[in-house]
């Protein structure tokens, strides 16, 4: 932590600017996290940190610490609303001297505090009540809770040991001292179970069935879900025995997957010009990217990923690929529409246009209109009830 003068009167004040800022958002709603948000020094879980740059055609990271931007600008980025990077392919940073970053995936980041705090008030805390959190990440939301309820009752679980060793030193200088672990969070916390809540700030393709016998019934799970193309979102699941089920929230926070199902590098069989059989498409690459359509194609085809390529100096074709199946689609624009180009086990593009139009004769709502039930036996997710149209969860 800096040992400027003043920082902590600056950082106390910002604090305040931030629990403002959220209870005026709607994500801070208890007095209980908002004195969370108050006394947490975020600026002890985010020294340095990379922010994404302007610059254009290719994403780039910049790094910010107090000597590149100066102290106040540092405290004041650090107590924004924002998600800041922290680690990139999984690779320790020098931060001796930092550089810009490009062409790197983010592994661990500290998640902007108005989404954190809204999961904390979605988890529905009380006094008492043991808590497990599947990816410590910077720690920060650690030491939320560890405010909450006491590190006693907190137990984390970081799968990256320099991740987990910072986090460590971050909440021993901040005075906390939850249960901290390091391995798969897919296996949960067998030794300090059961738990009353559950929290995973990493997505996940489906539910682990160790979390559903680590949680008492009543208890809560708190998980985003995603597949390989795009997040599901967040769901909030009540646990029954051995199964448990809930909804989906309205809106559509992301996190990064688990690295335990991150997605293999390689994307699949690319298909050969005369691949597969042609037909018309009813929908174009469009629904890949759009809200509403976009849940369904993750949902009908969780194992595919897509990209734009042009064939043959040609327009470029969007390719979608299942590298489970080594199934394809390829859509080709034409003088009146679509066109695909399908070929392997399973006909990708015709389950992806299938769970659109069934999205579509329920009146396309929001992703808080589905459900999610997970057994032992089987995941779904459902539109509507449980007895409504249904798409498993990727094993």
């Amino acid at each position: 932590m800096s040992t400027e003068p003043g920082t902590e009167a600056i950082a106390a004040g910002l604090r305040r600017q931030l629990a403002d800022q959220l209870e005026k958002g709607g994500w801070l709603r208890s007095r209980e996290w908002r004195s969370a948000v108050e006394v947490v020094p975020r600026h002890v879980f985010v020294p340095r940190f990379y922010r994404e740059t302007d610059a254009p055609d290719i994403t780039t990271w910049e790094p910010v610490t107090e000597e590149t931007v100066g102290h106040e600008e540092w405290l004041r980025l650090v107590y924004t609303d924002a998600t800041w990077m922290t680690q990139f392919d999984g690779r320790a940073i020098d931060w001796a001297d930092p550089k810009p970053i490009s062409n790197a995936a983010p592994t661990s980041s500290s998640t902007l505090p108005s989404l954190v705090v809204r999961m904390l008030e979605d988890l529905d805390v009380h006094d008492g009540m043991k808590v497990l959190e599947i990816g410590t990440g910077t720690g920060y939301s650690t030491a939320l809770m560890c405010h909450r309820l006491g590190g006693g009752n907190v137990t984390s679980i970081e799968t990256d040991e320099g991740v987990a060793r910072r986090a460590r030193a971050a909440l021993a200088e901040s005075g906390h001292t939850p249960h901290l672990l390091v391995g798969d969070g897919r296996t949960g916390d067998r030794r300090g179970a059961p738990y009353d809540r559950l929290i995973a700030t990493c997505g996940f393709r489906n539910i682990p069935p160790a979390w559903l016998e680590q949680v008492v019934p009543g208890g809560v799970i708190l998980t985003t879900l995603r597949g390989w193309m795009r997040s599901l979102g967040l769901v909030k699941l009540t646990v029954s025995g051995d199964s448990a089920s809930g909804w989906f929230s309205e809106d559509d926070p992301s996190f990064m997957i688990a690295r335990q199902q991150d997605a293999p590098e390689s994307l699949g069989v690319i298909p050969g010009p005369d691949d597969g059989t042609k037909r018309k498409a009813t929908y174009g690459p469009g629904v890949l990217t759009t809200p509403g359509p976009a849940f369904m194609a993750q949902l009908a085809a969780p194992d595919a990923r897509f990209f734009s390529l042009a064939v043959d100096c040609g327009p470029a074709a969007t390719f979608v690929l299942d590298g489970v199946t080594d199934s394809f689609a390829v859509l080709t624009a034409t003088d009146s529409g679509w066109q695909v180009r399908q070929g392997g086990p399973r006909r990708l593009w015709d389950v992806v246009e299938s769970a659109i139009v069934t999205w579509e004769e329920h009146g396309s709502p929001n992703r808080a209109a589905f459900g999610v039930t997970v057994s032992h036996d089987e995941q779904v997710v459902w539109l509507g009830n449980p007895d409504g149209p249904q798409w498993p969860l990727p094993t």
